[in-house]
């Protein structure tokens, strides 16, 4: 019993010492700012032809160099776009536009027959809805169908 105690002792000295090894040097350093470092950051660059890089877990598939299509800037239809009801207060109205409810200043992504079309709602005046999509300032109007 009397190995078990001095071993106590012993390992709790041991582990005060090595706490205040470890502190000291922190406090001693707090009065000297450390200018933060700069974040570093991976660039990747998709090579365009063999000769520019290639796989290097397939090295000679061109499965790689195949898939690369230029994206067409095709703006998409908004005529698809339909309010479908209001409601809220007159501080804070809503809308409805394909399903997807807007307050202004939302932004959401509204799904139409040709794909999603990414929607920011400026304005909600009346039956008059400003949108802002495609980069462009566009109004919708509500209007009821019998």
């Amino acid at each position: 019993m009397n190995h078990r105690k001095q071993f106590l002792i012993n390992w709790r000295a041991t582990s005060y010492c090595l706490l205040a090894a470890a502190v000291l040097p922190i406090a001693a350093n707090d009065e000297s700012p450390v200018a933060p470092q700069p974040v570093l950051r991976s660039i990747f660059n998709q090579p365009t032809s063999p000769k520019d890089g290639r796989d290097p877990f397939f090295p000679s598939s061109m499965r790689l160099f195949a898939s690369m299509t230029v994206p067409t800037s095709k703006t998409k239809d908004l005529s698809s776009l339909v309010i479908r009801g209001k409601s809220g207060t007159s501080d804070h109205p809503l809308v409805i536009i394909n399903e997807v409810t807007f307050a202004e200043g939302d932004e959401r992504d509204v799904i139409t027959p040709d794909g999603r079309i990414h929607i920011r709602c400026l304005q909600i005046i009346g039956d008059l809805v400003v949108i802002e999509a495609n980069g462009q300032r566009h109004q919708l109007r509500f209007e009821l169908k019998p």
